[in-house]
């Protein structure tokens, strides 16, 4: 059974402020269309990254409020309505956002600002665009349009379309959201709280050791959701106290610009598992982590001009129960990674959660 570890001691002082979390309904919902694509430009180079594409819809739905808790589960599906067929985007998610203020949470939007008016979702709306052109530099045209008042798009900030093109570095393609629907539940539904046994990652912790030149560490990264933003921090693993104590130093990233983000990664993962160049075929193993006992497929892969071998693990199925509460980001890397004999690598040692109350 996964670990559950809570929160103890002294909380952060917050304040209740007047976010529209506060006023959460259990079914407010937004959706979007989305849509990613790469490909190579020009010449082909050795190692370049294979062309890919993936396109659905991805909804944010309010399924429990218990204040200062509001509980979010993420989902995407493909076109006609059937998860999605991309292993990292085949299953729910469950995120707990804070709707109360444990700290500022104000991220200037870049570019250059114009206004419109337009309708989606069924709805008419006054909103700002922001054009960020990076193409002179190498970089991508980013193209944000969010409603000057968000109403139930409260969920991701106002947020009405959102789009990336790619330019430079031979790489093609790009990514975009649109928003489909915007709904606001009824007055006075709680709901009940999920359990966090597929976290997308807030409300989690895991620790993975890292040994390099003959040093070993091992890092805790903790993840926060609070008002719209993803907080996550690494910091060196606590030998007491609460698992996470606290996200004030925490990179806060908006919640949207988070699923744009993840939605790009699902790209690299177009089958499971993965297949490391050169590897041999995989054997199947049982890799222990913390209390954890993880099926999983282990590659070697030989490095004949440094006289070693790479090993890497990957969880068999990266959603199996016995990953529970593990964030999604780290179901997807590799479990275990290291050379030997030269040493030197990365391993998972143990995760949990550490919102109050909630079990994997």
């Amino acid at each position: 059974m996964t670990e559950t570890t809570s929160e103890t001691g002294t909380e952060t002082p917050t304040r209740r402020g007047n976010s529209p979390w506060l006023r959460a309904r259990v079914g407010d919902r937004v959706a979007y269309s989305f849509s990613a694509n790469r490909k190579a430009m020009g010449r082909q180079q050795p190692g370049t990254m294979p062309e890919a594409a993936v396109a659905g819809v991805v909804t944010l739905e309010v399924v429990a409020v218990e204040l200062p808790w509001v509980w979010v589960t993420l989902y995407f599906t493909e076109d006609g309505g059937a998860p999605s067929r991309r292993p990292m985007l085949a299953r729910p998610l469950v995120v707990p956002v804070r709707a109360d203020e444990s700290r500022a949470l104000e991220i200037p939007r870049e570019g250059k600002q114009s206004t419109e008016q337009l309708t989606a979702a069924g709805r008419h709306w006054e909103a700002k665009r922001y054009l960020n052109d990076k193409r002179a530099f190498d970089g991508p045209l980013e193209n944000r349009l969010y409603a000057a008042t968000p109403g139930p798009l409260y969920l991701t900030n106002g947020l009405l379309d959102a789009s990336i093109t790619l330019a430079g570095f031979a790489m093609g393609g790009g990514s975009q959201l649109t928003l489909v629907e915007a709904r606001q539940g009824q007055e006075g539904g709680t709901g009940l709280p999920p359990t966090l046994a597929r976290p997308w990652g807030p409300g989690t912790w895991f620790d993975m050791r890292v040994e390099t030149e003959g040093t070993t560490s091992v890092l805790r990264t903790c993840q926060a959701a609070e008002r719209g933003f993803i907080l996550r921090q690494q910091v060196t693993q606590p030998t007491s106290g609460a698992a996470c104590p606290d996200f004030a130093q925490a990179k806060a990233v908006p919640l949207e610009e988070a699923v744009l983000a993840r939605i790009w990664e699902s790209l690299d993962a177009r089958q499971w598992p993965p297949a490391p160049e050169g590897a041999a075929p995989a054997k199947r193993e049982t890799l222990t982590v913390g209390t954890h006992r993880v099926p999983v497929l282990q590659f070697e892969t030989a490095q004949p001009q440094a006289n070693n071998v790479r090993v890497q693990a990957y969880a068999a199925d990266p959603w199996e129960d016995a990953l529970s509460g593990l964030a999604h980001e780290a179901r997807f890397q590799p479990l275990l990674d290291h050379v030997t004999p030269g040493g030197g690598g990365t391993q998972l040692t143990d995760w949990g959660v550490w919102v109050p109350g909630v079990t994997p």
